[in-house]
């Protein structure tokens, strides 16, 4: 084997190993510490749902009744729904209920990056990306919806935009743990 050839093993192996280990970081700080938050706004705020907090009983009683509920028009309802349906890993019926709350709450930033990462779990990065954007106009000064951006534009390989994306979130406060989390990420890209 020729130098050359090396060269291009070894990168490929590091490439795996580097999507592998964002990929790990990433979905741990999504799914069990951050967990998506939706509120209706100001006057209504929602506690996040995090993974593993539903009982079963409930689950089985939201199953049910999810039919009847989701013809809601309720802010804070759909977004409670739609932070179980993530909790759950089902994040089609997650999407969804996102995209129906950003149509109803079109100046909440969280719902944008819920969208987001959901669209990002889904594989459909393209539009989560598009979310994200459409997210940083609404609130620039939204420290989490900028660490998701740099991780979705890391993971389709747009390294520079994921570099400017996770320094902003560094920059606005490199104390809180997305900022942390915004730095290891950053550490993580070639």
């Amino acid at each position: 084997m020729n130098r050359n050839t090396k060269f291009w093993i070894s990168l490929a192996i590091f490439q795996v190993a580097f999507g592998f280990t964002v990929f790990a970081l990433t979905r741990e700080h999504y799914i069990e510490a951050a967990g998506p938050r939706v509120s209706a706004g100001p006057l209504r705020p929602m506690a996040p749902v995090q993974p593993g907090s539903i009982p079963q009983s409930d689950l089985a009683q939201f199953a049910t009744a999810t039919a009847f509920q989701t013809n809601s028009n309720d802010p804070v309802e759909i977004g409670r729904q739609a932070d179980q349906f993530f909790a759950n890993k089902q994040y089609d019926s997650a999407a969804r209920l996102y995209e129906r709350l950003v149509k109803l709450v079109p100046d909440n930033v969280d719902t944008y990056n819920n969208l987001g990462i959901t669209l990002q779990y889904l594989g459909r990065s393209d539009e989560a990306l598009r979310w994200l954007n459409e997210g940083v106009a609404v609130d620039a000064g939204y420290q989490r919806i900028w660490l998701t951006l740099g991780y979705v534009n890391s993971q389709v390989g747009n390294t520079e935009e994921a570099r400017a994306a996770l320094t902003k979130a560094i920059d606005m406060n490199p104390d809180t743990d997305i900022g942390q989390s915004a730095a290891n990420m950053l550490a993580q890209l070639p």
